[in-house]
């Protein structure tokens, strides 16, 4: 499933892909261990269901011929703050070991999560970035707003932190969808992704204070949810308010 939401900037499944790159972020490896270590007892599949759902992704680009020479990790690659798990150290690095044979250069953007990313990065050479540039699109993680003058020349901004989803009801059927965010910051277009947590479906962008400082008034954002086996145009969020 694929959807142009911008000129260039395609959703693939959870991730956006644009001039042979592709975009995910927020996959927040070691999430179960930390739940467990909490008391809440749920079963370790999120590594196995995220190189399922990569290979799913990948499958689908290369179906659509849309080849990827680079791989973008925007931020929370790993979920634990202060240390690295056992879980962590192992997982991260079958990723990023998964992800280089897909293509030819991976970066990460360090994100509020990623407070000790540079041992597991050093593992496998990988670059720890603040922010990245592909063409006039400037990918950052959201959870701060840079002075960089990179992102002022920018026209196009995609962060992630958000991890943005919609609770959609209908008569007594209540169900959460992960979405993708489309609308602007400072006269830029800004994209918001899905995370690419397989454990949870994110924060209620319809109802949930919002994480990222590069959100206040999101009402007139479009919703894209990607969901149903392709990516539906929801509407604005004031329009999914008024629904409620």
């Amino acid at each position: 499933m694929k959807k142009e939401l911008i000129n260039g900037i395609f959703a693939v499944g959870l991730s956006l892909y644009t001039s042979k790159t592709l975009i995910l972020g927020d996959v927040h490896i070691g999430y179960e261990e930390a739940m467990n270590k909490q008391g809440v007892l749920i079963p370790r599949r999120q590594y196995a269901e995220t190189i399922s759902l990569l290979e799913q992704t990948f499958a689908e680009l290369k179906a659509y011929n849309m080849p990827v020479e680079k791989v973008i990790i925007n931020g929370d690659l790993k979920h634990e703050f202060g240390t690295i798990s056992d879980t962590e150290w192992r997982n991260t690095l079958g990723i990023l070991d998964f992800l280089a044979k897909q293509c030819k250069s991976i970066v990460l953007i360090k994100g509020n999560h990623d407070t000790i990313l540079g041992p597991i990065a050093n593992k496998r050479n990988v670059a720890v970035k603040e922010f990245e540039v592909v063409g006039d699109v400037f990918v950052c993680h959201g959870d701060y707003i840079t002075d960089k003058a990179e992102l002022k020349k920018a026209k196009i901004l995609i962060i992630g932190h958000e991890h943005p989803s919609v609770v959609l009801r209908q008569g007594g059927r209540v169900e959460k969808y992960k979405c993708f965010l489309v609308g602007e910051w400072q006269k830029k277009s800004l994209i918001v992704m899905p995370s690419f947590n397989t454990v949870v479906e994110g924060t209620d962008v319809l109802k949930d204070d919002l994480l990222s400082p590069f959100l206040s008034d999101i009402g007139k954002f479009e919703v894209f949810v990607s969901g149903y086996g392709e990516i539906l145009d929801f509407g604005s969020v004031n329009k999914l308010r008024q629904l409620e």
